[in-house]
């Protein structure tokens, strides 16, 4: 069974909610047989890669929160981080443009590290001091590498704006076609959709859902239903007549 899941690193629901999706994974009994894929949304796809704010100011721009109410909302993310093991900094975190770390993800993807490389970037943007947004490119470097993957190949990623720069966009347009308006968006078997960041038992009951109802493969009906096939073995040789 594949779980996908739309997300973007400047969302701390996200944050929240993989925490959440993995404890429930943890628990099910088919979790060898689960593949995740992590899918790009951006929250923010309009922001120029080097217009960088704090979280609070921008909290009050574009939602025209007081600074108390954002502060407010930020200490309730805390809470709810710590609920379940997750570092988080209420204060003093910046936002910025995520494409750049999206076509990273891919580049992951295709080395089988996404899912480590996601991690790492959840925790530098939301428990870590020092800024993902801020510091440039060798700051995303150092997090990739730490996450398994070749520095070379990482800095040509990022000196090509168009490296991954489509499968990114088709993430987002897919997202799109299946009705995602925010994340984290979990998608399963293409037949299931999980919208924010629930709590782990609803998650738990997705799983055995989606498990539950796989269609097993119907044969149709055949004349003959041992007819010559290859296999394991080799395959059948008629006799000579």
């Amino acid at each position: 069974m594949r779980v996908e899941i739309w997300s973007d690193i400047a969302c701390p629901w996200c944050y929240v909610g993989k925490a959440r999706f993995e404890k429930a994974l943890a628990a099910f009994p088919h979790r060898d047989d689960v593949e995740v894929v992590h899918r790009s949304f951006e929250l923010d796809p309009g922001r120029a890669k080097g217009d960088v704010e704090s979280v609070l100011t921008m909290l009050t721009r574009k939602y025209g929160m007081s600074e108390a109410q954002a502060e407010a909302g930020e200490d309730n993310l805390g809470a709810q981080a710590a609920a379940e093991g997750l570092d988080y900094r209420t204060r003093g975190r910046d936002h910025g443009n995520t494409f750049d770390m999206h076509r990273l993800l891919h580049l992951a993807k295709e080395h089988g590290r996404q899912d480590a490389l996601i991690q790492a970037l959840y925790r530098a943007n939301f428990a870590e001091e020092r800024s993902v947004f801020t510091e440039g490119d060798e700051r995303l470097v150092e997090l990739a590498t730490g996450a398994g993957l070749d520095a070379e190949r990482v800095r040509a990623v990022l000196a090509d704006p168009e490296a991954y720069a489509d499968a990114v966009r088709e993430d987002e347009r897919e997202a799109a076609r299946l009705g995602a308006t925010g994340v984290p968006f979990f998608v399963l078997d293409r037949t299931y959709g999980v919208s924010g960041a629930q709590p782990a038992e609803v998650f738990a009951q997705a799983l055995t859902q989606a498990w539950g109802e796989r269609s097993p493969l119907q044969l149709i009906d055949q004349p003959d239903a041992d007819a010559d096939a290859c296999g394991p073995d080799g395959c059948a040789v008629p006799p000579r007549g």
